[in-house]
């Protein structure tokens, strides 16, 4: 009898201890969910360490008051979170016109905005570093030239050296898939020479031995337009939390500029950058989102290089590429390109 009542009291303790397990999880769960917005859409954003913009729209909630729960999903290079949407690893991701242009060529894809960083400006982050014994582009004949993959870096050898009549053929490209690869490379003696963006990476590169900084961009005729880019599938079935999006980082890159210390302060947080890079970096990458004539004829140049040069195997006609619906809902003052 009492081995029963205790087989008994074993079996209720047993049930009491998994209905307040249940309970519990379900606490937690509602709890989740009273912290983000009722039926807000998941897009998951590809993006690299340096770029504070959609770090800064997550911690301030900008996104989330436009119905979105943002995931970040980190990489190396903006062309790498590109061909994430290939794989369905992101859903929005951003860059360059020539990794922009890339994946729309290659399926259903749409520009959805720009990034408005095209500017003299910006161009001048974009330092090129070179072995000492390179004193003028002309010394680039013959040498191993740094060249990212999938990005506009061939684009803009192809400019500079054809500006100082060095014939690319004469140089041997040396393809990477990001800036630690090239400063390993550089430091090697693997590579003569890589074209570096942003104060953290230069002064890097700064530091290593026998090299020096050549020229920057700027000094180019090349400006690289920036674009943010989804498939066509995220367009047609949330059209409003496109348009929420582009909203909330236009909200971010204002408050960016308003609060430069507590941005410099949540980089270092989140991914080591040092706080005086970022602080330098600033005031020169401002995004400015919109769509503009000058949007298009960036990408129409590139374009033309890339078809030119077999990059893209395919053809497109460009306005089929751009889906300006969700940018001239959020921010119609800033949409003055017309189909």
């Amino acid at each position: 009898m009492l081995k029963a009542e205790r087989k008994s009291l074993f079996i209720l303790l047993t049930v009491l201890f998994v209905l307040s397990s249940m309970l519990a999880a379900c606490g937690n769960s509602t709890g989740k969910v009273a912290d983000a917005k009722a039926g807000a859409i998941p897009i998951k954003i590809a993006d690299i360490s340096s770029n504070p913009v959609f770090r800064v729209a997550i911690h301030q909630g900008l996104f989330a008051k436009h119905g979105i729960d943002a995931q970040i999903v980190t990489f190396g290079t903006p062309a790498e979170g590109i061909n994430s949407l290939f794989i369905k690893q992101t859903d929005i991701a951003y860059g360059a016109d020539f990794p922009v242009l890339n994946a729309a060529s290659k399926g259903d894809y749409s520009i959805i905005a720009a990034t408005g960083s095209n500017t003299d400006l910006n161009a001048s982050e974009w330092k090129l570093y070179v072995r000492d014994e390179i004193q003028k582009p002309e010394d680039l004949q013959g040498k191993k030239l740094s060249s990212l993959r999938g990005t506009f870096i061939p684009y803009l050898w192809d400019v500079f050296l054809a500006e100082h009549h060095v014939d690319i053929k004469n140089t041997t490209l040396v393809g990477q898939g990001a800036f630690d690869e090239s400063y390993v490379a550089l430091k090697k003696g693997e590579v003569d020479a890589v074209w570096v963006f942003g104060s953290a990476l230069t002064s890097r590169f700064q530091g290593i031995r026998g090299v020096h900084e050549l020229t920057d961009m700027s000094k180019t005729p090349v400006r690289i337009g920036g674009a943010l880019i989804a498939p066509n599938s995220l367009i047609k079935e949330h059209p409003n939390a496109v348009s929420g999006f582009i909203q909330a980082i236009d909200e971010s890159s204002a408050y960016i500029q308003a609060h430069p210390q507590e941005v410099a302060d949540l980089l270092y947080k989140e991914v080591k950058q040092p706080k005086e890079a970022t602080l330098k970096d600033l005031p020169k990458n401002v995004w400015e989102v919109g769509f503009t004539q000058q949007s298009v004829d960036s990408l129409s140049k590139q374009k033309k290089y890339m078809v030119e040069h077999g990059i893209i195997k395919k053809d497109f006609d460009l306005k089929t590429k751009i889906s300006l619906d969700a940018v001239t809902s959020a921010l119609p003052d800033r949409v003055t390109y017309q189909k």
